[in-house]
């Protein structure tokens, strides 16, 4: 792979290349991905979806969109750093075609911002509820009406998938989605493959799938555009990782990983002077003793060690992607950055008090079972509404509810697999409060 090719400005749904050097500085064609993705729809149901804690009361308490918004903050600062790196190896780069660092940057923060966009209500336990409605529950029955690659997307109802396919997929007037750059799409790109084979190798690649069926052809397009590699060939489509990927991912681990366990403090969840004490063997080698025993309030304290913590992993995250670019780059560098941190056993003991004081305390885990049977009721109710109608035998009950739907979600005149996939994606794009909601007219305890 190489940069020149990995920058593409083209965007989804053009038919000529965008030349860096013909750009308007004022308005980089990367950064109207950033807007683009900032005023969509799908971006703002992330203001009450559960990133830690579901249907959360508490103000301080993260959801999807503000740890989206922090992501990309993080994100930018780490394709700025290495952007600057990259162009000091590869001075072609700047001089011949007119990048800049703040083009990597751009990249990563508008890739980052849009890394959850796909995510599911009641956060990852709602892609679980998802895929076992189909796996063991009402839905089961369309098994063998589908393929074996179809069967696997629903079963394993992946968020990645459902973000590239809310980013590129195409409506009537509306040709690309969101029409963003190649780059930014390919940067977005987590895991370059689809859903089977499942988990093939040991590829940080290869963990999840990245795209629906319904978007292979729109995927082979962005990454033959971007130069990727591919890893398989016949009937398989998978291809190495967007370089830039990696940094997305960093700019994720870093922030839940820290600011998860911040939540955890503000909660109560975990002891403010026990989780400080792991805060500061993070960053012993950069804190200031003195500041930091001039701030008389925990908050104050807890605040400051959040930053350097986050500072201290950018730096960190910046030089392992430094020195492993031509692994990265050839793709043949297999695991995240942050599996190879040199603050890795630091951030294994915060993330396991994580998930034992947040992830599996007792309110997210009644939380989540209230969340798989919310799922798994709407998806009742309106992939049988749905499939009836294909059928021609809709009950009065059916033609109530598909009118309770968006109209781009009750066409039937399409295969099974789009009625079934259309179908969790409508779910998947409700928050939190909307699926109680909807979940509270169909149980008839609301009117």
């Amino acid at each position: 792979m190489n940069w020149e090719q990995l920058l593409s400005l083209k965007r989804f749904g053009d038919t000529n290349k965008r030349l860096r050097k013909e750009q308007d500085e004022t308005r980089l064609g990367f950064e109207v991905d950033y807007d683009r993705i900032i005023f969509s729809t799908a971006f703002r149901s992330l203001q009450d979806k559960t990133q830690v804690i579901p249907l959360s009361k508490t103000d301080f308490v993260h959801t999807r969109l503000t740890h989206s918004l922090e992501v990309s903050v993080v994100g930018r600062s780490l394709g700025r750093i290495a952007g600057k790196k990259i162009l000091e190896k590869h001075p072609h780069l700047s001089e011949v075609h007119g990048y800049r660092f703040n083009d990597f940057g751009a990249i990563v923060a508008a890739a980052a911002l849009s890394h959850d966009i796909g995510n599911p209500p009641f956060g990852h336990s709602g892609e679980k509820a998802i895929g076992e409605f189909f796996k063991t529950g009402k839905g089961q029955r369309y098994q063998s009406l589908l393929t074996e690659k179809e069967y696997q997307d629903i079963i394993d109802f992946e968020g990645n998938a459902n973000g590239f396919k809310l980013l590129t997929e195409s409506r009537e007037g509306i040709s690309g989605g969101l029409r963003l750059s190649y780059a930014t799409l390919g940067a977005f790109m987590k895991y370059p493959k689809e859903s089977l084979p499942k988990k093939p190798t040991p590829h940080i690649a290869d963990k999840k799938f990245g795209f629906f069926q319904s978007e292979k052809d729109s995927f082979r397009e962005v990454a033959e555009e971007l130069g990727l590699t591919q890893t398989r060939h016949g009937d398989d489509l998978s291809f190495s990782r967007h370089p830039l990927t990696f940094l997305v991912e960093a700019a994720d681990d870093i922030c839940y990983t820290i600011i998860d366990f911040e939540d955890g403090i503000n909660l109560g969840l975990i002891s403010e002077d026990f989780a400080l004490e792991y805060l500061i063997n993070l960053v012993k080698d950069s804190i200031n003793t003195n500041k930091y025993n001039s701030l008389a309030y925990k908050a104050d304290r807890l605040s400051y060690l959040r930053a350097l913590a986050i500072n201290t992993l950018i730096t960190d995250a910046i030089s392992i992607f430094a020195a492993n670019e031509a692994a990265i780059l050839d793709g043949s560098f297999e695991v995240s950055l942050m599996d190879k941190s040199g603050y890795t056993a630091q951030i294994r003991d915060i993330i396991a008090i994580s998930v034992e004081n947040i992830y599996q305390s007792q309110e997210v885990i009644e939380k989540e079972i209230a969340g798989y049977k919310i799922i798994s009721d709407i998806l009742e109710v309106y992939t049988t509404a749905l499939v009836r109608t294909k059928e021609g035998k809709p009950s009065n009950y059916d033609q109530l509810m598909l009118k309770t739907l968006p109209q781009f979600y009750q066409r039937t005149d399409t295969e099974l697999y789009d009625i079934l996939l259309n179908t969790c994606c409508y779910v998947a794009s409700l928050s939190d409060s909307a699926a109680v909601h909807i979940h509270n007219k169909i149980m008839g305890k609301q009117l």
